[in-house]
């Protein structure tokens, strides 16, 4: 994985705006079920919450957290996107992401769906700031990447 070389001060909360945007917008579950079996429907979740969360491998308490809120799901209302902590140049960062349906009392964590179905989802990261590269680290029985922890 790729350190952070250079981040400017004055476009590093821009750059985490644009990541937050790009993971709302890319963080894509695909379904590759080969069964024959096409009767049995596989309900969607309904996710409005996204946590991105970046903690620093040599420093714990520098945390990142990257978060898209669509409070009322489908609904007109559009997502809103928050940052909490500052990404430090040359440092890399343990990555997780987490999805909720706060629709739902108590909030219901899908991640943990994703994670038991994990054959038959992947997330999906788009990369396009120069110098940072995302790298999945786990994978289902298949040997196929899944992205939950990157």
């Amino acid at each position: 994985m790729k350190t952070i070389n250079t981040i400017n001060p004055g476009t590093m909360r821009s750059n985490a705006i644009k990541v937050l945007g790009l993971l709302a917008a890319t963080a894509v579950f695909t379904s590759c079920d080969n069964d024959d079996d096409i009767s049995a429907e596989n309900e969607e979740e309904v996710i409005t919450t996204v946590e991105y969360t970046l903690t620093s491998t040599t420093d714990a308490n520098n945390i990142v957290v990257f978060t898209s809120v669509d409070a009322d799901g489908e609904g007109p209302l559009a997502p809103v996107e928050t940052v909490t902590g500052t990404l430090m140049a040359s440092t890399v960062y343990d990555g997780s992401i987490k999805f909720l349906n706060e629709l739902e009392s108590p909030a219901e964590d899908i991640t943990v769906e994703v994670a038991e179905e994990d054959d038959e989802h992947e997330v999906f990261y788009i990369d396009s700031i120069a110098d940072v590269a995302i790298a999945k680290v786990d994978t289902d029985a298949n040997g196929n990447p899944n992205g939950l922890p990157f």
